[in-house]
């Protein structure tokens, strides 16, 4: 039996491969694509993508003619982006702290990192602070408590999915993204989801990740040998091409306000 953990990525190398794949898909290029334009970028002007891990979105945001910034705590992914782009602008720093001086931003930009802030004001603060009057930010991440999965126990996925998001640092920060940007005194906020939907091997990384702190101590309820054999279906639907994983992606839009 290949074990769930046997499916997850175990360096920077490997999650880049995994992510790489994702970010192929067209779903995923037509949500980046979006997103970009929901910044509303002039020809030369300057974009934060903070959180960029491997720097595809500055590499495309510079493609697209702005002065783009990669902001990422993580050396490991910086190392990668840098072999990559070795042409582009890349910072390593936290959300909490950008090396960019005030009002020197026209756009900002976060994919897939809120959940990960345990102090999403803070983090908008500074992006009110690098951002220049009426300038967009866009955020993008899914909702932890909020995974699809097509099981024939769905009491154990419900299980499964809610200790997830029980490890996470701020699941729930995607529904947030309008109150969290009103808070922060951003105007012009708006909302949609856009829903990524998994039928092959890929989207096993989902169920994979679910079940990969089972039997931890304060980790999850469900037993090893219980995790291993609802993995165990989804290996087969995904053998039998029956997977099906979906993740609402919440996708905020808003601008900054006038300074006083």
């Amino acid at each position: 039996m290949t074990r769930p953990t046997e499916q997850l990525p175990r360096s920077g190398a490997e999650l880049a491969a995994v992510l790489d794949s994702m970010e192929r898909r067209p779903a995923a290029v037509q949500l980046r694509r979006h997103s970009y334009d929901l910044l509303r970028l002039r020809p030369g002007a300057p974009v934060v993508d903070v959180g960029c891990g491997t720097g595809r979105a500055v590499a495309e945001l510079a493609a697209r003619g702005a002065r783009a910034v990669g902001i990422d705590p993580a050396e490991p992914m910086l190392a990668i982006a840098r072999r990559r782009w070795p042409d582009a602008d890349l910072r390593k720093a936290d959300a909490y702290a950008l090396p960019l001086a005030d009002g020197s931003m026209c756009g900002y930009r976060a994919d897939k990192l809120f959940h990960e802030l345990a102090e999403p004001e803070r983090a908008l603060g500074e992006a009110r602070r690098v951002l220049s009057p009426g300038g967009r930010i866009v955020l993008l991440g899914q909702d932890w408590d909020t995974v699809v999965i097509d099981s024939d126990d769905p009491a154990l996925t419900r299980t499964l999915v809610q200790a997830r998001a029980d490890r996470v640092t701020a699941p729930r920060s995607a529904r947030r993204y309008r109150s969290l940007l009103l808070d922060a005194g951003f105007t012009d906020v708006a909302i949609e989801v856009r829903t990524a939907v998994f039928t092959d091997e890929l989207g096993l990384t989902v169920p994979a990740g679910l079940v990969a702190g089972a039997g931890a101590p304060g980790e999850s309820p469900v037993t090893p040998d219980r995790a291993e054999a609802w993995f165990a279906e989804q290996r087969t639907r995904a053998a039998r091409d029956r997977l099906f994983v979906a993740l609402p992606v919440f996708v905020a839009s808003a601008s900054a306000p006038d300074r006083p």
